[in-house]
């Protein structure tokens, strides 16, 4: 069993920037991915951004050049820099872990004024 606990959300104007992390506890083992998906009232749960053990990273277009996911393997965390936030990056933000199968974190809400 993996643990993943969000931290980081909150209420910030258009332009702005926020910093979300997630820590994994459990049984965490190397050749994993996490990463962040998120969700908007009505919409699907679509791929922000996703980091292997290895390091490599990928992007939805729709971020790429505004968010940055980093994370520290001997400290089993995962960060989310999010600059030039939009309104339409209004969502619940939520951390996963997946090796043979996916854990999910509780989510934290992203919110973003315009």
């Amino acid at each position: 069993q993996v643990q993943l606990v969000e931290s980081g959300g909150g209420l910030v104007q258009a332009g702005g920037s926020l910093r979300l992390s997630c820590a994994a506890s459990g049984s965490i083992f190397g050749g994993n991915e996490m990463g962040w998906y998120r969700q908007a009232p009505g919409n699907q749960r679509d791929l922000v951004a996703a980091i292997t053990s290895g390091g490599t990273t990928s992007y939805a277009d729709s971020v790429k050049g505004r968010f940055t996911i980093s994370r520290e393997n001997a400290k089993n965390t995962m960060n989310l820099q999010m600059n030039s936030l939009k309104p339409e990056d209004t969502a619940v933000y939520y951390c996963y872990y997946r090796r043979a199968r996916t854990y999910w974190g509780q989510g934290t809400q992203v919110t973003v004024s315009s």
